[in-house]
């Protein structure tokens, strides 16, 4: 029985182990994270998401506290219109998390990161095209495009002296997706290097609508790839979402996906971003536990665990000091649910919105627990230790099990 050992991702002349970890913000995928799949010879991702945070976290910057203090008079007005990024501190913060990765970078894999079109930050093609110039700028291996269609996002790196040097992949879950992305950007004579074919059962946002469950990545990834055929096109399909084990990951490969990528595993991982209480929660979590909703102001469903904090939380924007959600006339769809509340309850207090949620507020506090289809099997990946609680797991473990491993097996820790 083969093993994804026995494949090998081609980049040109430049073969990998055809893993990808995904892209979780806000960093979630830690450069840590990333830097273990780039040594172990895969592909590693971080991503952009609130990307001025992060570098403050990491590299004790002040872009937020900035921010925050130049709007600070706007902080109580519901209109969000004149809360705007300044370009340059984007590029710098950018620079500084793309570049500080790479630096540390070693081993023989690559390192992407994961962009998305979803956060519009207020000026959506202006601060897009910084972001992507800037990742470009600091020496990233490649960029994954996600969430959007990217229609434009080829054009806006089109003068950069490393757009056809760089990877630059697209994620879609449907041909049609690919077919339009591949019209669109037709006339710069530059295809995407890879494509990641995400299904219905991937973490997070989806490429669905509540309809998700009436479709197959198996499914998806064949319709893809007889196309590419029809059309002589030589681009390899990254499949992902609900890819649990080393022999589901074969399964697609022998499918003539040229590599898979993976995020959910990785959630426990000692490298992984998100604090250990949570790690907890998604190794106790249930397959009841796991639910897909609307609530996310991006307009797309997404999974997470039922028991998320951000559920239902009432709390005031924070759009002074994040607003990566804001559309190009500075609204945002929890603002409008906020405001309504509002509306019921003029004192502000004990509010409850149900229908959206925060999305920077939360992601960044780590109370926005979304998460793959397949979290509840993570228990079944480690060992429950005396005190109840179960052993995290280091990224290279997970990345070799995925790697090595036949018969559905799983690697337990020593």
């Amino acid at each position: 029985m083969k093993r994804v050992d026995d494949f090998r991702l081609k980049f040109g002349n430049k073969e990998l182990v055809p893993l990808m970890i995904g892209g979780m913000g806000v960093d979630i995928s830690t450069a840590e994270l990333a830097l273990e799949a780039a040594r172990l010879g895969g592909v590693g991702h971080i991503s952009d998401a609130m990307v001025q945070d992060v570098s403050d976290r990491r590299f004790d910057t002040d872009f937020v506290k900035e921010k925050t203090k130049f709007y600070k008079h706007n902080i109580n007005n519901s209109d969000k219109s004149e809360v705007q990024f300044d370009m340059g501190r984007l590029a710098e913060a950018t620079k500084l998390h793309v570049g500080r990765t790479m630096e540390a970078k070693r081993g023989d894999g690559l390192i992407f990161v994961n962009c998305m079109e979803k956060l519009t930050m207020n000026s959506p093609r202006d601060t897009l095209q910084v972001r992507l110039n800037s990742a470009l700028d600091a020496g990233i291996d490649g960029i994954t495009l996600s969430a959007g269609l990217h229609l434009g996002s080829f054009a806006l790196m089109a003068d950069h002296p490393r757009f056809r040097d760089a990877k630059l992949g697209i994620i879609v879950s449907s041909v049609r997706a690919l077919q339009l992305f591949l019209r669109k950007t037709a006339r710069l004579n530059r295809l995407p290097d890879f494509v990641v074919i995400e299904g219905p059962l991937a973490g997070g946002h989806l490429g669905f609508g509540m309809d998700w469950a009436q479709y197959d990545l198996a499914t998806i990834v064949t319709e893809i790839a007889q196309f590419l055929k029809t059309e002589q096109l030589d681009i390899p399909l990254i499949a992902a979402g609900g890819i649990f084990t080393g022999s589901d990951a074969t399964h697609f490969l022998e499918l003539g996906a040229a590599g898979i990528q993976v995020a959910t595993r990785f959630t426990v991982a000692n490298e992984c971003g998100l604090p250990d209480k949570v790690k907890q929660e998604y190794f106790k979590a249930s397959e009841e536990d796991i639910v897909v909703n609307t609530l996310s102001p991006t307009g797309y469903p997404m999974r997470m665990l039922r028991n998320t904090p951000a559920i239902g939380a009432g709390i005031r924007p924070n759009c002074e000091a994040y607003g990566y959600l804001l559309d190009g006339n500075g609204g945002c769809a929890y603002i409008n649910a906020y405001n309504a509340q509002i509306v019921i309850h003029p004192d502000g207090k004990n509010i409850s919105v149900p229908d959206k949620t925060c999305l920077c507020t939360h992601m960044r506090n780590y109370n926005c627990w979304t998460c793959g289809s397949t979290t509840y099997r993570l228990k079944d990946t480690t060992r429950k230790q005396a005190d109840g609680t179960y052993q995290t797991l280091s990224a290279e473990h997970i990345f070799k099990d995925y790697q090595f491993s036949a018969d559905n097996q799983i690697l337990l820790p020593a």
